[in-house]
């Protein structure tokens, strides 16, 4: 999480180091995984109140636990999470295990 100058005025920023598997995120050309909805989040909860440490960390958990699969950035990643659950929760738990190892 990184926090810009001039916040409180602007949202910080949140990148995610590891390899993601969900419908609401996408690689960007330098592999860092975007999760749509949560800058749009930070903005929403910025014009209510200044965000929290805890609220960012609260709203990315959020949003992770229960995909929008009807507005996906990641279509393939919707798919398995709308037709092959199963395959999609593989996927997943392969994917926490690969990135614990790197710790």
């Amino acid at each position: 999480m990184t926090f810009p100058q001039n916040y409180p005025n602007s949202p910080p920023s949140v990148r995610f180091t590891s390899e993601m598997w969900h419908p609401n995120g996408f690689i960007t050309f330098n592999s860092q995984f975007i999760l749509m909805g949560a800058y749009a989040f930070l903005s929403f909860i910025h014009l209510v109140k200044i965000p929290t440490v805890e609220s960012i960390v609260l709203s990315i958990i959020s949003m992770l636990s229960s995909p929008n699969d009807e507005s996906p950035a990641n279509i393939e990643a919707a798919k398995d999470w709308r037709e092959k659950r199963d395959d999609f929760k593989k996927k997943v738990r392969r994917i926490v295990r690969k990135s614990q190892e790197m710790l």
